[in-house]
């Protein structure tokens, strides 16, 4: 397999399974082009968590090639790894906030460890909170917040350095309607500007509002959706 430098993300018969146990994952082929807009869906325990886990190299494979960015992982060092997944913002069912940051230090933290000045990203940081409707609890820790305030934070923290890929879990299932399309606002926002976009979800009705490709993992395999198309 020839990594193209027209795709963000590849992988090539990849077959995932944990310490001795089946398959949980097998032969799968995935294309993201730069730039492109998926959804993946499909049931409950069908393999989407650890699907994401293998496109933000969280998880290596058991077999198969993974291509990230026109470079094979597994020719790759930790720290080259590492420079790798900077460029990936990720949203996680968990969130994975840090409890004794406030909202604005969490959504911050990525600039923060790029090395950036304090006082040049308040301005951005503070239009991001206000937009995902958050302004009025920036200096809240989490463990105050409701599901659907973390929610929020851990999106405008997987968005505010602008990644060339951005991958998220379930994004808008702790959310009302009206925040789950301003979020989806959101991701299509970041996709316009040139980032490839890759969403996990159960909401149908979502994807009918916003239509893009859709693949469908099923028992493991991943299957092509209906109407495929790039975000434009």
């Amino acid at each position: 397999m020839i990594p193209s430098d027209d795709n963000t993300l590849e992988l090539h018969r990849v077959g995932l399974r944990y310490d001795r146990g089946p398959e949980v994952l097998s032969n799968i082929d995935l294309t993201l082009p730069a730039g492109s807009f998926t959804f993946l869906t499909g049931p409950s325990g069908a393999g989407k968590s650890s699907l994401l886990k293998l496109c933000y190299l969280s998880l290596m494979p058991t077999r198969g090639l993974i291509n990230l960015f026109g470079q094979d992982v597994s020719t790759l060092r930790q720290n080259q790894l590492q420079v790798l997944r900077r460029r990936i913002g990720v949203v996680l069912q968990d969130f994975r906030l840090i409890d004794h940051l406030s909202v604005f230090e969490n959504v911050a933290l990525p600039l923060r460890v790029a090395g950036k000045p304090r006082d040049s990203y308040i301005p951005d940081v503070t239009e991001l909170l206000n937009w995902v409707g958050l302004g009025h609890r920036m200096n809240a820790l989490p463990p105050t917040l409701s599901g659907g305030e973390k929610q929020r934070c851990a999106i405008a923290r997987a968005v505010i350095a602008k990644p060339d890929l951005l991958i998220a879990d379930e994004p808008t299932g702790n959310v009302d309607p009206e925040i789950g399309g301003r979020l989806l606002r959101l991701f299509g926002e970041m996709n316009r500007m040139g980032a490839t976009v890759l969403i996990a979800t159960h909401d149908h009705g979502l994807i009918g509002e916003f239509p893009a490709r859709t693949v469908h993992l099923r028992d493991g395999e991943l299957h092509e959706g209906l109407g495929s198309m790039v975000v434009a």
